[in-house]
C-alpha cells in the first residue's frame, strides 16, 4: 500500500479547522471530475459513509468510505491539546486502504496531520511511489484549499 503524510498549520481555531476538513462535500468542490454524497444526512458519526464519485456521467467509479472513528477536538482547545481524529476505511472495489485526519491546537491556531494509505485495485505495488506522489500533491492541495475557504 502507498503510505504517504500531510501536515499543515494555520491560523484557525481547532474547532473551525475541525468544521472545515470533515465538511465532507466541500471536498468534492476541491477534487477534479469529483462529488460527494454523505450517508445518512445529518451529523457525521462513526457509521457515516462518504461516498465520492469520480469520472463522468457513467465512465467512473465510487470511492465509498466508512467512518471508524470519529473523535472530535476537545472543546477548550486552552485545558486540554487532545487532538480531534477522524478516521475512515475505504470500502471500494477500485480505491483501497484508510484515510486518517487529526486536528491539534498549535501556537494560537491549529496543526494537521492528513495520513493516508491507498492502493487501487489490482495496480502492482510497483507503482505504490506514484501513488504516494499523486496523492501528496492532489490531498495537499484540498487540504490547502480547505483551510483557506
Amino acid at each position: 500500500m502507498a503510505n504517504f503524510r500531510i501536515q499543515r498549520r494555520t491560523p484557525l481555531p481547532v474547532g473551525e479547522t475541525w468544521r472545515r476538513l470533515t465538511d465532507w462535500p466541500r471536498h468534492g468542490a476541491h477534487v477534479p471530475l469529483s462529488g460527494v454524497t454523505v450517508r445518512p444526512a445529518g451529523p457525521t458519526r462513526v457509521g457515516t459513509v462518504v461516498v465520492v464519485r469520480t469520472g463522468v456521467g457513467r465512465a467512473g467509479f465510487d470511492d465509498p468510505m466508512e467512518v471508524v472513528r470519529w473523535d472530535p477536538p476537545a472543546g477548550d482547545p486552552l485545558a486540554d491539546d487532545t487532538p480531534g481524529i477522524c478516521r475512515l476505511e475505504k470500502r471500494g472495489s477500485v480505491v483501497l486502504g484508510w484515510a486518517e485526519i487529526e486536528v491539534r491546537p498549535r501556537d494560537g491556531g491549529s496543526e494537521v496531520v492528513w495520513r493516508e494509505e491507498a492502493r487501487l485495485r489490482g495496480l502492482p505495488r510497483l507503482f505504490d511511489p506514484p501513488t504516494v506522489w499523486a496523492g501528496r500533491l492532489l490531498f495537499g492541495r484540498v487540504v490547502d484549499a480547505l483551510l483557506k475557504d
